[in-house]
């Protein structure tokens, strides 16, 4: 069990338990009914710490003690063993995965099967979309040690061996998933190598294209950029010829994998505009079926609303549509001039009327608050 020593301050605290917890700085922000601005300059010590409140609750979202922000050492690991981080690398690190044949089976032990199994997983899985790592990671030793359990079947028996390996793909690529949001990239690898393995068993093509999907995350997570992207590019490729127009699960997972391997390109400082527009987002939308396909050697169809321009369109409508300042959108887009973007975007910002007569509105009653007292 690591700590965090002093050497850290407040905002780097912050910063570091926000990405522990799967945080980004919207989300965070807005939890706390901040800009992400007021955020991103707290973790980075462009403003002054926040006030003792505001760090309260901080420390209550990230679910951390108040002293952890503060500076006190203290262990990641809470006191309801919530994050029970240790307990998921003894599951993956047990020496019985090492070797069947020296450990041999356990004769006494009944082995489970995969269909209630695999109700669990996607539970937990659930759990993950709803953003409750907590709960996963609590939940992620014991489907560890079911995955196991499982394997040890498929390795018995052949009615559903397809179906066992499959589940502990897709525990392992949770695990592996989980493990990279909370910081852990070492074991976060580890986990997605043990879900190819699993998924090269299944058999099943789609469950190895989604776990090689959670490799390029723990890749990518370890700074290895040039082997996400081989990765990405080589399992995109091989789905490719599996796909179908009417299988909407594997065009969505083409997709999917297509963007991971441009995150990993635009990492390694190797996108331009010009060939992640043809090369990355035009064959992503095609495996998702929003255009034509196009003959090897061809070229896609040319449309303004088809290219990168209109992602970057959605980007900055989504941020104006959180609260975000639009000085703030500005920096991000690249703008020299606030005012350009305020031109081009105005029309998204439709309820700013209305919150500036809450403002308002919220000013006059606390004055008449003040005045009563």
């Amino acid at each position: 069990m690591r700590g965090l020593g002093d050497h850290l301050s407040i905002g780097e605290r912050i910063a570091f338990y926000r990405k522990r917890r799967g945080y980004t700085q919207e989300v965070l922000a807005g939890l706390v009914g901040r800009s992400t601005d007021w955020l991103a300059k707290i973790e980075t010590s462009r403003r002054k710490p926040p006030r003792i409140d505001m760090l309260a609750e901080l420390s209550r979202i990230l679910r951390v003690p108040l002293g952890g922000l503060l500076g006190q050492t203290v262990l990641m690991e809470d006191e309801r063993q919530q994050d029970d981080v240790p307990a998921v690398r003894d599951a993956l690190m047990s020496p019985r995965r090492l070797s069947r044949l020296l450990f041999g089976p356990e004769a006494e032990v009944q082995l489970p099967t995969p269909a209630p199994v695999a109700v669990r997983v996607e539970q937990a899985w659930n759990d993950y979309q709803g953003g409750r790592l907590g709960t996963v990671i609590a939940a992620l030793p014991a489907l560890l040690q079911t995955a196991q359990e499982l394997e040890e079947r498929a390795a018995r028996r052949g009615d559903d061996r397809s179906d066992c390996w499959a589940v502990s793909a897709r525990t392992h690529h949770l695990a592996a998933t989980t493990l990279e949001k909370i910081g852990e990239s070492d074991i976060s690898w580890l986990a997605a190598e043990r879900a190819m393995r699993a998924a090269d068993e299944s058999d099943d093509p789609l469950v190895l294209a989604s776990a090689a999907r959670s490799g390029t995350h723990a890749l990518l997570a370890n700074g290895r950029y040039d082997d996400a992207l081989e990765l990405g590019n080589t399992a995109a490729a091989w789905l490719s010829s599996r796909v179908t127009e009417n299988d909407p699960a594997a065009c969505s997972l083409l997709g999917m994998i297509h963007l991971r391997a441009a995150v990993a390109a635009a990492a390694n400082g190797v996108v331009w505009r010009s060939n992640f527009n043809a090369q990355e987002w035009k064959r992503a939308l095609a495996a998702a079926g929003l255009i034509a396909e196009v003959e090897k050697g061809g070229r896609y169809e040319s449309a303004r609303e088809h290219g990168m321009h209109a992602l970057r369109h959605f980007y900055a409508s989504v941020l104006l549509d959180a609260g975000e300042s639009i000085k703030a959108v500005s920096q991000y887009l690249g703008h020299s001039d606030p005012g350009l973007t305020l031109r081009v975007y105005a029309h998204l910002m439709p309820e700013s009327q209305a919150r500036a007569c809450r403002a308002v509105d919220a000013a006059m009653r606390y004055g008449k608050e003040v005045l009563r007292e």
